[in-house]
Order: structure tokens, then C-alpha cells, then sequence
């Protein structure tokens, strides 16, 4: 559905702003050290990854969520795939997913595996089971059957897309989450935070990236 492809903008030429949500896909001071900051090590990732380890998330945006964790999986030497599951309401076209992720050229050899082979979900990448699940999250994920490991919680920011972070959606969330999975996103909003501890996660503020002075991990109790 073409009315459904995400609307963009640029800064600077190079990172992508969402016309709808005013709020840029990636962190203006480096995405993919934010990304290694919130989403890996906050999951404890690549130490927790073991065969058949599942990552879940809310935002696909340009992959780099994905491409980031993949590229990790692969450096850990594990032979299985990566299964990866994203909920994306507004999927960017290929075109401008290559466009954003030229700014990484550190994970130009994933960016350009997954382009290539991208023709729309499931998409076997070898090493990387992916599934991007079109839609809204709020209708796909409660009907979602899988279990993640860790949860990638990247919506936009929750000051202009707060649909992505009510409490209920979150308690989906959880009851999607393995035993002793693990959640991480860039914000301390906290409603947020409330609403993962309602869901039953133990949460912690942690420092965050950048010019975020924190942001959330948790743990499913």
C-alpha cells in the first residue's frame, strides 16, 4: 500500500527524518554506536546469544537495528541462523534504506547482502532469518505466535508516537518475551518505564547515548 510507505525528509543528505513523526530514524551523532549502546548491550548482546537466539522488534526503519545485531551474531561464530522478527507500520523503501545506510559503510558487506536479497518477508538471509511483519503493531503483534530472546523497543520517540508505548502493547510485549528475556530501548520516558514494570519486567535506568542521559533495560521476572 503505497499510502502506508514511510515519508521522508533528510538532514544533512544523509539521515532520514519521519515526515509523519518529525523524529530522525537514527541518533544525529553516530546511529550505529547508539545502536551497539541501547540494543546489544542492553540485551547483553553478543554474550547472550546462543543457537536458535531470537531478537524481536518494534521499528525496522533502515535495518540498522538488524544489520547491527546480524553483523554481531556472524563475529560470535555461530553457525545457526539469527532469527529476527521487526513490527514495521511504515516500511521504507529500498532505495532509501541503502540511501540512510551508506552512512555506515562499517556495515557496508551486511547492508549490501540484505538489499540484495530483500524482495518483502521472510527473507532467509543464511545466517539471518528475517521477518518484517507490515502493519500496525497494536493489531500484529497480539496476533504474533513467536518468542523472543530480546526485545529491540524502537518506535519513535514516545513524546510523538505514543500509540507504540501504551501499556498494553507492551504487555504483549512481554507475554512474547522467552523466560528471562530481556527488553532495551533509548528512553526513560516514565510512562514507559511504568508500563514494562506493569508488564512484568525488572527495570533499570541506565546511562543512555549521547545527549540521552539514560535509558531502559529489562528483564522479565
Amino acid at each position: 500500500m503505497v499510502d502506508q510507505q514511510a515519508k521522508l525528509s533528510w538532514t544533512e543528505d544523509r539521515i532520514p527524518v519521519s515526515d509523519r513523526f518529525d523524529d530522525p530514524y537514527f541518533s544525529l551523532e553516530n546511529g550505529l554506536a547508539e545502536t551497539r549502546h541501547v540494543f546489544l548491550a542492553g540485551n547483553g548482546l553478543p554474550g547472550r546469544f546462543t543457537p536458535g537466539f531470537h531478537i524481536a522488534e518494534l521499528g525496522f526503519g533502515t535495518g540498522l537495528n538488524m544489520l547491527t545485531a546480524w553483523a554481531a551474531w556472524e563475529g560470535a561464530g555461530i553457525e545457526t541462523p539469527l532469527r529476527f522478527t521487526s513490527f514495521e507500520a511504515y516500511p521504507m523503501a529500498p532505495a532509501d534504506m541503502a540511501r540512510a545506510l551508506a552512512a555506515f559503510p562499517e556495515l557496508g558487506p551486511w547492508a549490501e547482502r540484505f538489499l540484495s536479497a530483500w524482495a518483502g518477508t521472510p527473507c532467509d538471509l543464511g545466517t539471518l532469518q528475517l521477518d518484517v511483519v507490515q502493519g500496525d503493531a497494536r493489531q500484529t503483534l497480539p496476533e504474533w505466535t513467536g518468542r523472543a530472546d530480546a526485545w529491540f523497543l524502537d518506535g519513535f520517540s514516545p513524546a510523538k508516537n505514543p500509540e507504540l508505548w501504551q501499556e498494553d502493547l507492551l504487555a504483549h510485549v512481554a507475554n512474547r518475551t522467552a523466560p528471562g528475556g530481556t527488553v532495551a530501548t533509548y528512553t526513560a520516558a516514565g510512562f514507559v518505564r511504568r508500563g514494562l514494570e506493569a508488564a512484568g519486567f525488572t527495570v533499570t535506568r541506565l546511562p543512555g547515548y549521547g545527549r540521552k542521559r539514560h535509558m531502559t533495560q529489562g528483564v522479565l521476572r
